[in-house]
Formats: structure tokens, C-alpha cells, sequence
């Protein structure tokens, strides 16, 4: 039997490890919660429970959530029928707010990034793989509504499955809903971001999550409609590398940029200093976190030390 400090290896305290879902790398979960639960060897963008992402994003102590009290109801009588048997989608909807702390899929409210104040609308995949609801859709219709009222840019993260089949036609309605809302926030000049992280498929990405003023997205991000899988046993074809993926979104044009989760505060609010007036350069003056600018100055430093030693090489030639 394999032995290990804590004794015998059964005796291990349970949790203290995670396999990334990208490379397979074992990553201690310390330092794995410590990088904002993205991987250290591949980069893996793991998706973020709603809270912790308003935590890493907004100004501490300047969120204010709001509708926190908006509660979804079974108005079509709908049984999920699934491997634990049949469960009314009413008792789903109790046994998820239980295990998650959260009312719904999304938390909104108004909060500051670096200053700036915004109106800020948070998806929460773990509550029913971040599927949109009717309560989803009148959340992001209000936080849009007190946008326009109060002249705030709206920022907006997606993470979802689609959809929510449980209400059937109720939560398609929240497409239109949200477009629309968005749309009016167009018409007054009131500027709308979009973060699409790991994943935003199906109808958030068909929605809202695509009609922002800008659309940034998370490395690694699958966006997309139906799933890669459906798609290539629908068309009965391989598909390319790196299909639904933010990186190649970007190189054909469906989203604006793609950010690292640790440069994203900074990112959002060079945009949100440009959009608002604040600063009319600040968009194009992207500036690196302290280890990109350490590593780059190691870089920058090791190519100076082999020009320098090229030089003394070539005197000790011409001298010789």
C-alpha cells in the first residue's frame, strides 16, 4: 500500500487535487482556486461560479445586487423525466436554489470597475447549466431598463447552456426579450458589453450574448448554437480544429477580442473608460498585468545580453 505524508494513502484528506478538463494535468486546488480556477499548464478557463466572478471583476464592496426577490414558476406543469426518475420541474427548481444559494441562473445589480459605474449582469452555470429562463430574461430587460434610465453601461457575462426547457416557449421568449431591451440601449448611446465565457451556447448565444456593442470572449470559450457533436453527426462531417472555439471566432470576425480572465478587470475598464467618455484613448492603450510585463522584461533583457555578447564575440575577432 502507497505511502504519502498524511500515512497511508487512504487516510489522504479527499478534494485536494482536480484534473484539468483541457490537458488531464493534476492541479493542487489551492493554487488552482488561488488562479481564479484557471489551469497552470494549459490555461484552461474553467467556468467561475457568479459571485466569485463579480468578486475577481468589480470594485470591493461597490456591488449592489437588485431583483435578487424575481422567482421562476412551473407555468407549464413540466415533469424532467432523467436517470433519477421523474421530477417536477417546481420541486427541480427548489432542490437547485438549495444546493446553489441562488434564486436563478444570473445575478444583477450596479457595481464600479476601477471607478467607473456600470450595471453588471452575472450567469451562474451551476444553477441548471446556466439555462434562461423567464426569470433570466426579466432580469436582463430590468438591468438594461436601469441602464438606459440612469445612463449606465450594461456588462453582461454569459455562461450557459441555452435555453431552459422547462418553460418550453416562455424561456424563447426571453430572446426577443433581451434583444430588444439591449437594442433601446443602442438606439440612446448607452454602450453594452458582452464577455462570453466556457460555454454560452444555444439561445444566449443567439441573444443577447451576440448583440452587445462589444463582444469580448474568455480564451478557450466553446460559443456556438447546437454543440459540435450534434452539428458534425448532423452534416456527417469532420470538423476543423478548433471549431466554436473564441480563437476562431476571432480570426473570422464574431467577436471583438478575446481576454485572459487575470487582464479581464483591466480590460473591461479601459472599454468602459472609452465608451464613456472617460478616456477617448483608453481602448487602444492595452497594458500588460505585472508577470506579463516581469516576463517581458526578462525577455527583452535576455535578447539584449545576446546582442551584447554577439558584439564582444565580433571585437575579440577583429582584434585577434
Amino acid at each position: 500500500m502507497a505511502w504519502t505524508r498524511f500515512g497511508k494513502k487512504k487516510d489522504m484528506p479527499g478534494g485536494l487535487w482536480i484534473k484539468c478538463e483541457s490537458c488531464g494535468a493534476m492541479l493542487f486546488r489551492k493554487e488552482f482556486e488561488q488562479r481564479h480556477r484557471v489551469c497552470g499548464t494549459c490555461g484552461y478557463h474553467f467556468t467561475l461560479p457568479a459571485r466569485e466572478r463579480i468578486a475577481l471583476t468589480v470594485d470591493a464592496g461597490t456591488f449592489e445586487e437588485k431583483w435578487a426577490s424575481l422567482r421562476a414558476h412551473d407555468v407549464l406543469g413540466f415533469t424532467d423525466v432523467g436517470s433519477r426518475g421523474a421530477v417536477p420541474y417546481s420541486d427541480k427548481l427548489v432542490q437547485t436554489k438549495q444546493k446553489t444559494g441562488e434564486a436563478d441562473a444570473i445575478v444583477t445589480g450596479t457595481a464600479k470597475v476601477k471607478g467607473i459605474a456600470c450595471a453588471v449582469g452575472v450567469m451562474n452555470f451551476q444553477f441548471l447549466g446556466g439555462s434562461m429562463g423567464m426569470v433570466v430574461g426579466e432580469k436582463i430587460a430590468l438591468l438594461c431598463e436601469y441602464g438606459l434610465e440612469h445612463r449606465l453601461p450594461v456588462v453582461l457575462f454569459a455562461c450557459s447552456g441555452g435555453a431552459r426547457m422547462h418553460e418550453g416557449a416562455v424561456s424563447l421568449m426571453q430572446m426577443a426579450k433581451t434583444c430588444g431591451a439591449l437594442q433601446r440601449l443602442n438606439a440612446a448611446g448607452v454602450p453594452t458589453i458582452s464577455v462570453m465565457t466556457h460555454p454560452t451556447t444555444g439561445g444566449v448565444t443567439a441573444s443577447f450574448a451576440s448583440v452587445c456593442d462589444l463582444l469580448i470572449a474568455e480564451p478557450g470559450a466553446l460559443i456556438g448554437c447546437a454543440g459540435p457533436r450534434v452539428i458534425a453527426t448532423t452534416i456527417k462531417k469532420e470538423l476543423p480544429q478548433g471549431f466554436q472555439r473564441s480563437e476562431l471566432l476571432l480570426e473570422n470576425g464574431q467577436i471583438d477580442r478575446i481576454v485572459s480572465r487575470a487582464t479581464l478587470r483591466d480590460e473591461l475598464w479601459r472599454l468602459l473608460a472609452y465608451a464613456t467618455g472617460g478616456d477617448p484613448v483608453a481602448a487602444s492603450k492595452p497594458q500588460a498585468v505585472a508577470a506579463e510585463a516581469d516576463a517581458e522584461a526578462e525577455v527583452v533583457a535576455a535578447v539584449a545580453a545576446a546582442d551584447d555578447g554577439k558584439a564582444r564575440k565580433k571585437q575579440k575577432a577583429k582584434k585577434a
